[in-house]
């Protein structure tokens, strides 16, 4: 049975194709730097020389595959003339090493080609990671295919399916872990898997909190066979960090764990319950393919690794542009990197090739899923970049509080690429959850920026220009900039480059296809139904390093001639190692019936489109998924809900406040709001950064503190100063009075509540309860400029000491619990 996703494959312009579309129209050759390596001898070196391809489909061979496998480093130090065979990378006749590699090739589906296996499987693999190698000899192939638009079927398999077994399930306390496995972990493994490491090594099983240990340890423990163990096999099989004699220290530590497991009853599966047969995550069908558009893709990176420091580019694209991980940056589980202050950062001479390829075409598109931390983080905070440092970019893509900004240098901007186009305040389209951001730039539409697959909605007013003044000298990097001062906190969990502007579907088909490795896991339900081969599907992906998300279970049957029969189903639920899951049954509801009219031959009948996530136990390879029902067929288990628990006896709290205080963001805004000085004025937002820390960061009243108050008063005068500095401003503002009058006659020859009234306007209002009363207000602003206007002595009461009453008037209103309180 086929399930068909119509997808794009990857037709990209590999650097020396470009080359050599310069070198027939007369140019130069793209300048993109690589590393050099001396050639073999049998090798022609930089340019092949034998005879021309005899095909078309010969060129396309050698511009995608060929120039890219065929050097020493690759596979031309031994698949040459006369060298090791097959004979797919001989430099003396094009059309014979095509002759070898065809037998190699698969390009209906490029990633099931020989080539891609043999290297996937370590086999002279160029990078630290054969999973990398395999993604990009992929891409190569695909390439080569040159299909612009093609179907990717995805061959749903029947897996080998066993029922839900007897399984040993982590106890919630980590006392049994502290007295087994904890004591070798915390010897031995201290000096590097701690946060409080020299150089701390991510996961924390060694930690000295034996719970946070436990929690980054159950991943890494087979409590069924005590041997498989990740942990024995690093040691036993990798020798990492072995002890003593690494057989000896296998040894050790699968007698620990072996401990931990004796010492944990077995979960028996409920007889009373109506289920599936039983299968783990890799169990299922890889859902590849997914429709992404990566037709102009010139960088990505997926994070598959898990491990290591580098983050490898994956693109096909050469010089891959693969970025080292430093600082407090760890891998999460369903591929992504989470980054705190650290960063992700390639080096100048690979990072060259978004010069190269972005100045060629004057387009872009920065397309990235990502979950910030916070709302709160400001710079912008870094999330990709291309640049010099804090105040030269050719380009970044970054996060102040709810808004996403997008700095871009062209002719029309500055070196710093501002003016920033940024998203609406009001709208908050940033939010602390996974998203896909795209933003854009042509020279027609200028920048735009995409959030979960929908446009801003903001306009970018600068003139669209070019990119001449580009500076091919920086580093691309994520999460900070590249000096290292400018942290963004959250997870990545794929970027990718184009050198063309995504159009609005291209971006939607991107943000449907989703993030992640996926499998379609096939739960046979074929005893239950009386259908042939019957099952239910889910979408199953490692969310994070927590989490399961299971998606859009569907019914189907891999029989073609099966016959479809009425088959009620009814409240479904997701089991995990022999027990329901205690959380996450989104499909407890489920009603359906299974019926020939609604199902679809080859494509099944869909259940639902919820989907849900369930917290991982042991881990993705051991972990073992099952479905119950309460209604499948003529099979019932009748599920009585548990009365919920009696209420706990509320908590005698010291009483609360009804009322708070503006935080430091929410006073800057309303001084702003109240004073019309806009926050982006130099002399407030210097005032602004350097009291930032003293203003209160929570709106508890009780935390409010007299340094609260000082803060907020330099703040009032800060913004009273700059209305009534600028003519235009306090013209408008303060209507009809008459700054040029000396201080000793201003306020008693005219009205002074010319001054007094528009504060009031602005602060208490008319009518509103919970402020202050208006005429209260009013006398003590009088009072105090009654004190103020007294001249006597040597006080030189002149036209600019008006200004200064005025001044100190403004701020002991809009700086008062007035505008305080909430």
């Amino acid at each position: 049975m086929k399930l068909l996703i119509i997808s794009r494959v990857t037709q990209l312009t590999i650097v020396l194709s470009f080359t050599a579309i310069l070198n027939a129209c007369g140019g130069s050759p793209a300048n993109v730097e690589q590393t050099p390596t001396p050639p073999p001898t049998s090798q022609p070196g930089d340019t092949y020389s034998g005879p021309p391809a005899n095909t078309e489909d010969v060129q396309r061979y050698k511009l995608n595959l060929w120039d890219n496998i065929s050097s020493a480093e690759r596979c031309g130090a031994c698949h040459t003339d006369g060298g090791q065979s097959p004979e797919f990378a001989r430099a003396d006749d094009i059309n014979l090493a095509y002759a070898a590699t065809n037998p190699l090739v698969n390009l209906e589906e490029p990633e099931t080609s020989t080539l891609v296996t043999k290297v996937g499987g370590g086999h002279n693999c160029w990078l630290a990671s054969p999973s990398a190698c395999a993604d990009i000899m992929t891409i190569w192939i695909a390439n080569w295919a040159d299909t612009e638009v093609s179907a990717n079927e995805i061959q749903l398999e029947a897996p080998v399916q066993k029922s839900p077994g007897a399984n040993k399930n982590f106890p919630q306390d980590s006392a049994l872990f502290a007295s087994t496995v904890y004591p070798l972990l915390e010897t031995y493994c201290a000096s590097c898997h701690t946060n409080s490491a020299a150089i701390p090594i991510s996961p924390y099983f060694a930690s000295s909190d034996v719970d946070e240990a436990y929690d980054a340890s159950k991943a890494r423990l087979n409590l069924d066979n005590a041997a498989s163990s990740r942990f024995v096999g690093r040691i036993r099989d990798e020798f990492h960090n072995c002890w003593s004699n690494c057989s000896d220290d296998a040894a050790d530590l699968t007698a620990a764990i072996q401990a931990m497991a004796d010492g944990i009853d077995v979960t028996e599966l409920a007889p009373e319950l109506v289920n599936s047969q039983a299968l783990t995550l890799f169990d299922g069908t890889l859902a590849t393919g997914g429709g992404r558009f990566e037709n102009d893709l010139i960088a990505k990176w997926e994070f598959k690794t898990g491990t290591g420091t580098t983050a490898f580019d994956t693109s096909g694209v050469e010089p891959a542009i693969d970025l080292t991980l430093s600082g407090d940056v760890s891998w999460i589980g369903g591929w992504g990197i989470q980054l705190t202050d650290g960063k992700a950062q390639g080096s100048t001479a690979s990072s060259k090739k978004l010069h190269t390829l972005l100045t060629a075409t004057g387009e872009m598109s920065i397309e990235a899923w990502v979950v910030p931390a916070n709302v709160t983080q400001e710079g912008p905070a870094r999330i990709v970049s291309y640049s010099g440092g804090a105040q030269t970019r050719n380009f970044t893509l970054g996060q102040t509080l709810y808004n996403y900004d997008y700095m871009l240098r062209t002719s029309n901007t500055n070196a710093n690429g501002e003016a920033a186009l940024s998203t609406d305040d009001d709208d908050e389209l940033l939010q602390s959850s996974l998203q896909h951001v795209v933003v854009t730039y042509d020279p027609i539409n200028g920048r735009q920026i995409y959030v979960n697959g929908v446009h801003a909605g903001v306009t970018d007013n600068v003139d669209v220009g070019n990119f001449n003044e580009w500076n091919d000298t920086y580093a691309f990097v994520l999460g900070n900039e590249v000096s290292g001062d400018i942290p963004w906190a959250g997870s990545i969990r794929m970027v990718a480059m184009h050198n063309r502007a995504l159009t609005a579907e291209q971006i939607t088909q991107n943000f449907d296809a989703g993030i992640g490795q996926k499998f379609f896991l096939l739960f046979n339900v074929t005893q239950h139904t009386g259908i042939d081969q019957s099952y239910v599907v889910l979408e199953v992906s490692q969310f994070d390093s927590y989490s399961y998300l299971f998606a859009e279970p569907f019914f189907i049957s891999l029989d073609d001639n099966a016959s479809i029969t009425s088959v009620p189903m009814q409240g479904m639920r997701i089991g995990i190692n022999g027990r329901e899951a205690a959380t996450g049954q989104v499909f407890q509801n489920l009603d359906v019936t299974i019926n020939s009219t609604e199902y679809i031959p080859g494509e099944g009948q869909v259940m639902s489109r919820l989907g849900t996530t369930v917290a991982i136990e042991k881990g993705a390879e051991t972990d073992e998924f099952f479905l119950t029902f309460e209604q499948l067929g003529n099979a019932s288990n009748v599920v009585i809900e548990a009365d919920p628990p009696a209420p706990a006896q509320p908590a005698n709290l010291a009483p609360q406040a009804e009322i708070g205080v503006r935080n430091f963001a929410e006073i800057n805004a309303s001084l702003s709001v109240i004073t019309g000085v806009p926050t982006s004025n130099s002399e407030v937002k210097a005032a602004f950064e350097k009291l930032k820390q003293q203003l209160p960061s929570v709106t508890n009243i009780d935390g409010y503190l007299a340094s609260n108050q000082m803060a907020v008063t330099q703040m009032a005068i800060k913004y009273c100063d700059q209305l009534v500095e600028n003519t235009s401003l306090r013209n408008n503002y303060f209507s009809g009075f008459d700054f040029s009058q000396a201080a000793d006659s201003a306020f008693f020859e005219q009205d002074r509540n010319l001054v007094i009234t528009p504060l009031l306007d602005r602060v208490i209002g008319e009518g509103v309860a919970t402020q202050p009363q208006r005429d209260q207000v009013s006398g003590e602003l009088n009072n105090l400029i009654d004190t103020l206007t007294d001249c006597s002595g040597n006080k030189v009461c002149d036209a600019n000491y008006t200004q200064t009453i005025v001044k100190a008037t403004c701020a002991a209103t809009i700086g008062s619990a007035a505008m305080l309180i909430q």
